[in-house]
């Protein structure tokens, strides 16, 4: 509520909505998707707990009860909760992409209208996890065919962060490295879940490691590597140093090869048969060919974890003898690059006016290859 009420109420002179960063376009995006959906999760978790306790029997077949009804309303907030995950990290790949590309960002509108769409559809999408639990078959072609038309806007997004991509001046700093690594993980994750979306292959694929695969897939390049694309990026500006780029290079090769050693293995297990949860594959004679791959994966495991000891270094030694970083380190042109490195209170010396949108890199017109959303126009004679 508090980062919606900024967005709609706070906005500084000149910041209309389509002038706002995307970051923010998919930060509120997320906060409303929560908002309206944990509430049948609280009810759940009441009834059940009334169940436990009180002797009442709202999942309880002997009571009348039907445990389906649990799995429909954790499953109404466990859905939606993938996406409060991945718009705030698709939000930090719209603001570090363009920056190390120096393009204008392609698409900003269709990508707000996605991002809407992505809110929407995300609600109605829930069921997919519930193909093999009993639930009605017409419900389920419902479900699959809306799970496979939440791919769209998302693919929308995927496709205008490549546009901006073509034939840019790319600036491999360790930010964008992680960016473009959750851009290569994320569709992977995304291809592979059009084969769960589907009813008639996710009765072979479900629970299987196919599953395990596809989720990490989706998630783990969320939460890490947009999450460092994000650290990497912001941290001149909240601690007034650099981070060093060669251990950010090594953390984000280590990161990159060890989590694909892992998890590609895992596909091939999932489409054998494999199923989770079997804490001794050599007892089933068709997985024991598969048992080496298992211990790849355990050993990758183990190198990823000792891969992030170069970003705990690196972070808290580069906040004491870090390279000084300017204002603006990566001529960036959103507004938090306006205030002082790290900023004091207030943010801002003076309240900003807003321009102009904040992607215009590589102007024509303009001798520096960006223009910032607080910098006035210039006088024409």
């Amino acid at each position: 509520i508090n980062v919606l009420s900024t967005t709609l109420n706070m906005r500084t002179k000149g910041m209309t909505l389509f002038r706002m960063p995307l970051f923010v376009w998919m930060q509120n995006a997320a906060n409303l998707i929560f908002m309206f959906s944990v509430g049948p999760l609280i009810a759940g978790a009441l009834m059940l707990l009334a169940d436990r306790t009180l002797q009442t029997g709202f999942f309880i077949p002997a009571q009348g009860g039907d445990p389906l009804l649990w799995q429909h309303l954790f499953w109404f907030f466990g859905h939606p909760e993938v996406y409060v995950l991945l718009l705030p990290a698709l939000g930090i790949l719209c603001e570090v992409i363009p920056t190390f590309a120096r393009k204008p960002i392609f698409g900003y509108r269709m990508i707000v209208y996605s991002v809407v769409a992505a809110g929407v559809l995300s609600f109605i999408v829930w069921a997919h996890h519930q193909f093999v639990s009993g639930i009605n078959p017409q419900l389920a072609v419902a479900f699959s065919l809306t799970t496979i038309m939440i791919s769209v806007p998302f693919a929308i997004i995927i496709f205008s962060f490549l546009a901006t991509l073509w034939r840019a001046s790319i600036e491999y700093k360790v930010a964008m490295l992680f960016a473009l690594g959750m851009l290569a993980e994320f569709l992977i994750g995304g291809v592979t879940g059009i084969h769960l979306a589907s009813t008639a292959t996710d009765i072979y694929l479900h629970d299987t490691y196919f599953v395990v695969a596809h989720f990490h897939y989706t998630m783990f390049p969320v939460t890490f590597f947009g999450m460092f694309a994000g650290v990497y990026y912001w941290f001149p500006k909240m601690f007034g140093r650099k981070m060093n780029e060669g251990l950010g290079w090594i953390h984000f090769l280590v990161t990159f090869v060890s989590f694909n050693v892992i998890f590609i293995p895992l596909f091939a297990f999932g489409l054998a048969g494999h199923q989770r949860r079997i804490y001794d594959p050599s007892l089933w004679e068709n997985l024991v060919p598969y048992q080496h791959l298992h211990v790849i994966a355990t050993v990758a495991t183990i190198v990823l974890l000792l891969g992030q000891l170069p970003f705990v270094f690196n972070f808290f030694w580069s906040m004491k003898k870090g390279q000084k970083a300017e204002r603006n380190p990566w001529k960036s042109n959103t507004l938090e690059w306006d205030t002082p490195s790290p900023p004091g209170h207030g943010n801002f010396e003076t309240a900003p006016v807003v321009y102009r949108w904040p992607y215009e890199y590589s102007a024509p017109d303009r001798e520096e290859d960006y223009r910032p959303q607080w910098l006035a126009p210039e006088a024409k004679p």
